[in-house]
């Protein structure tokens, strides 16, 4: 039995009104009907696909093609969960969806698809901002341990430098001394910033401008430095001396990679660091959904960050590098934190993006 066709009023009513992807297939799997979820997901119109066949609006159909053919073909309904569709736009999608035969003869498939990107994003960023908060009450414990027998070590060594007159014995005192110095200016900065935050107006890209002009000091201007900024993105409350350490950590890191790439797997491509800024509408962080993000995009064309290291580079002392001393993202994400933001991370040989996102409305 055929469902009534999709021109049919009252259902392509319903069908319009759902946040679901609906798609039906007719003969050799071409499209007769989109619904308006449908056309956001896969980025066309159903004006433009009616007609054309399914593969056409995914690069890599394969498996899905296989599914859609088992179904026509044994007239069975199949599921398939966290499927991935690359679209002709070069974008990949995450979905769950389902494949009903709605008539044999002639050949009608009814498709639904939900995305599972925005899901799996989410669920990703709670888990970070889980294991931000669990690193930070581990790390305030652990600097409590050593401060204080520090503190009694130097002090200890402080009575007995007043004690010795032979100089060079006294050397050894101060040794201490400055050794436990270190070690707590160590501890300090692995808890980060202690500043309250002093929130006035600030302009995203005077942040970057500063930070870029840091950065290409820095490189003694053989860093090819580009910017690809939304203008229209408006002031919001942060801290800008803050925020400017943070993407300098930032920067400074795909800086250092860049060069890597140029030096020691003798790219022929120049060290390149992008700034890229847009505005996002009524995105989630976490688990709260805001009306209007910032989203920065720090890109450099390094090395990459191995994937074994990528889950783990925000933890303090984390570091792919010999002379690192992993406490900068570690910093950079405490302070983007205390501002409701987010910082992730993408990687892949030649590409590193560090994607942070920032709310631009006030948040309690």
């Amino acid at each position: 039995m055929a469902l009534p066709t999709a021109s049919s009023n009252g259902y392509k009513s319903i069908l319009d009104s759902l946040t679901t992807a609906v798609l039906v297939l007719e003969d050799s799997l071409k499209i007769r009907y989109f619904n308006p979820a449908a056309e956001s997901l896969f980025e066309t119109s159903m004006t433009r696909s009616q007609g054309q066949p399914f593969k056409d609006i995914l690069v890599d159909s394969e498996d899905a093609l296989k599914t859609l053919y088992a179904a026509a073909e044994n007239g069975q309904s199949y599921t398939r969960r966290e499927a991935e569709f690359l679209l002709t736009s070069g974008a990949r999608l995450t979905v769950d969806y389902s494949v009903t035969p709605i008539s044999l003869e002639p050949t009608e498939l009814l498709i639904e698809i939900q995305p599972r990107d925005r899901l799996l994003r989410i669920s990703r960023e709670e888990d970070i901002i889980s294991q931000q908060e669990t690193t930070r009450i581990l790390v305030r414990g652990m600097a409590h341990e050593i401060k204080n027998p520090l503190g009694g070590i130097r002090g200890a060594a402080q009575l007995l430098d007043r004690e010795l007159n032979d100089e060079d014995q006294r050397e050894y005192t101060r040794v201490i001394i400055d050794e436990a110095d270190r070690l707590r200016g160590l501890v300090d900065r692995m808890l980060g910033p202690n500043k309250a935050l002093k929130l006035a107006p600030t302009n995203i890209h005077e942040v970057l401008e500063r930070v870029g002009t840091l950065v290409e000091a820095e490189s003694k201007n053989s860093l090819v430095f580009r910017r690809d900024y939304d203008p229209s993105l408006p002031e919001f409350r942060g801290d800008k001396e803050q925020l400017i350490q943070a993407f300098l950590n930032i920067a400074r890191n795909a800086m250092e990679a860049a060069f890597e790439q140029q030096s020691e797997h003798r790219s022929k491509n120049p060290p390149t660091i992008t700034f890229r800024t847009r505005a996002l509408r009524q995105f989630t962080i976490g688990n709260r959904r805001h009306r209007l993000v910032c989203r920065v995009d720090v890109i450099d064309n390094g090395p990459g960050i191995p994937p074994e290291l990528l889950q783990n580079i925000f933890y303090p002392m984390i570091s792919g590098r010999a002379s690192g001393t992993g406490l900068g993202l570690s910093i950079t994400q405490s302070i983007i934190g205390q501002h409701h933001g987010l910082v992730e991370c993408e990687s892949e040989p030649g590409r590193t993006d560090f994607i942070i996102f920032l709310p631009l409305e006030d948040t309690p």
